[in-house]
């Protein structure tokens, strides 16, 4: 399937719901944009490890109830997080209340802290890691999408091994895609070419 045009008239990836303005706005704004801010990139974490096993607009309609939840998706303030804090993650109907994921938001926080402090930011780590520009495929069809690729298999083995989980590959490579790192617009989606020309 290749891209579709919807009533405003640009094609857009075949995935895109056309008649959900919060998809299309995160469509047409964020999800390819290669991002290098620290607290873009552990929020992104978290919400990828979250939706594990759901639909990603059940996560992206929980998105400012996380940024609250989460205290802004700061992670030295989520490192810190104790046991009244996760009593209350486990009650707000705002989040996804599965108790792995929630407390996976903590070693995830630590970890991402311990990276930080390694490699200087996380985006210098994540980026290094990707080979520092971004990749592009150039898939025709949304069926050339794989669900995971070399790249996300080395750094789910990178990430676990260093205390991260909710961090698998098929997760990983939906993460790197949604950071930029992985063009996944297919070449027919207006965005695909406007993404392309970012670093």
């Amino acid at each position: 399937m290749s891209a579709r045009a919807g009533n405003d008239g640009p094609r857009r990836c075949a995935w895109v719901p056309l008649d959900d303005p919060l998809y299309l706005a995160y469509h047409d704004e964020e999800w390819g944009v290669p991002v290098h801010d620290d607290r873009l990139l552990f929020e992104m974490l978290i919400l990828e490890g979250a939706q594990a096993g759901l639909s990603w607009s059940t996560v992206l309609r929980k998105r400012e109830a996380y940024r609250k939840a989460f205290r802004g998706f700061d992670p030295a303030r989520v490192a810190r997080f104790g046991e009244r804090d996760f009593a209350a993650l486990l009650e707000n109907p705002g989040i996804v209340r599965n108790r792995l994921k929630v407390r996976s938001a903590q070693a995830n926080a630590r970890a991402f802290l311990d990276i930080q402090k390694e490699f200087g930011s996380f985006d210098r780590f994540l980026w290094d890691f990707a080979g520092g520009a971004p990749i592009d495929p150039r898939y025709r069809r949304i069926t050339d999408i794989p669900t995971r690729n070399e790249l996300s298999d080395a750094l789910s083995k990178d990430l676990k091994k260093r205390g991260m989980s909710f961090v698998g590959s098929t997760i990983l490579f939906a993460y790197l895609q949604a950071v930029g790192i992985v063009n996944a617009h297919t070449v027919d989606c207006f965005r695909h070419d406007e993404v392309a020309t970012e670093r």
